[in-house]
């Protein structure tokens, strides 16, 4: 019964998400922010601990590499991958600030920060989001369900409609998922990336 009943809860999960206005309204205005940030040489900057950490880099992955087109690189940065600076700054400065650091160094005006966190009060994330706007760089936050410190700080939220760890992370790298897809599809397809300057990745 196990087996059963997990499948029914994440699938429970989606379809809550897929019935629910709020996120996929923020779902779009996050694609059409994107598509505006890439014309203007901006970035995605991504982030999140353990699982939320994976789905980071892969959603990063999707847009530096491809999802869906074959079509040229789009700037995105995971910055949980280069265990050189995570350990530096966790030895240095502490773990707290192994993100907004990094920020601090590569973050310019105009990019986006997607700060995953399943319960939204981790406190590398929060600073990171916090350093995210000093710089003016939009935040988004994709968290759980409950009321966290992100959905206070954040320029978007999106909360996935459940309490439970795997659940949640599932749905993020769906939505990832989404949201690369729809950036490949009005950017790329029908030849529009003769439209698109080359990009640099920059971290």
């Amino acid at each position: 019964m196990f087996i059963e009943n997990y499948i029914k809860e994440t699938i429970l999960t989606k379809e809550k998400i897929l019935n629910s206005k709020s996120i996929k309204n923020t779902i779009n205005e996050i694609v059409e922010l994107l598509l505006k940030k890439y014309k203007t040489n901006n970035k995605m900057i991504i982030a999140g601990n353990g699982g939320s950490a994976a789905d980071a880099q892969h959603i990063a992955c999707e847009m530096i590499s491809k999802l869906n087109i074959n079509r040229k690189a789009l700037p995105a940065c995971a910055l949980n991958t280069n265990t050189s600076v995570i350990t530096s700054i966790g030895n240095d400065f502490g773990f707290d600030y192994i993100f907004s650091r990094q920020i601090e160094a590569i973050g310019k005006p105009g990019d986006l920060f997607i700060a995953l966190s399943t319960s939204g009060e981790s406190k590398n994330i929060v600073n990171a989001v916090v350093e995210a706007k000093k710089n003016d760089i939009i935040t988004l936050s994709i968290t759980g369900e409950r009321e966290c410190l992100l959905d206070k700080i954040s320029n978007y939220k999106i909360k996935i409609p459940s309490n439970k760890t795997p659940i949640i992370q599932e749905s993020q790298i769906m939505i990832g998922h989404i949201i690369c897809s729809l950036v490949e599809k009005n950017l790329f397809q029908d030849n529009k990336c003769k439209e698109i300057k080359k990009y640099e990745i920059n971290c």
